[in-house]
């Protein structure tokens, strides 16, 4: 018999091979945006992205303008993971609450696979896992910054966020 951490990835395998199966068909073909001529060397060029990966790119961007609020997950505003936590489930998509739980229950991916929908980690803190944001393509992702800031969206380009990030992840 398996252990339940093996029967989990073997069941968040199956369920994901599945999943991209029935998604292939709704796949449509996406390239970024050219910013000053240059698209980011990370993301992987024609990749096709799901429906689902467009409803939650769609999802996050009407939260643009909202308030950061400390353990905010809608309504009076959102913190980083919460606003991750909140797109994910308007698409019907369970994720864990906190970015640090976010980061240990997603499927790792490499940064040159980076497509729209994906979940971008970075260290801010020390700590590998202190802020997380969705990728929008093009170079660009949509995150809740900090206290007396809103949801908006930023630069791959911008040195601050290159050097910090730390990893690349999914839900769908």
């Amino acid at each position: 018999m398996l252990a339940p951490r093996s029967l989990q990835i073997v069941r968040r395998t199956v369920t994901a091979t599945v999943v991209g199966l029935l998604l292939v068909g709704c796949a449509s073909s996406y390239v970024p945006q050219e910013r000053n001529g240059a698209r980011p060397d990370f993301e992987r060029q024609g990749a096709p992205v799901s429906r689902a990966r467009s409803d939650l790119i769609r999802v996050t961007a009407r939260q643009i303008g909202t308030p950061y609020r400390y353990g905010g997950t809608g309504g009076k505003g959102f913190d980083c993971s919460g606003l991750v936590y909140y797109a994910h489930r308007q698409i019907g998509v369970e994720v864990p609450r906190t970015a640090a739980e976010q980061w240990r229950s997603a499927y790792a991916l490499q940064r040159r696979h980076l497509v729209p929908g994906d979940l971008l980690f970075f260290n801010l803190d020390g700590r590998k896992t202190s802020h997380v944001g969705i990728y929008e393509g093009g170079g660009m992702f949509i995150h809740a910054p900090s206290s007396g800031k809103k949801v908006s969206r930023a630069s791959l380009d911008n040195p601050f966020w290159r050097e910090r990030i730390v990893g690349v992840r999914t839900f769908l």
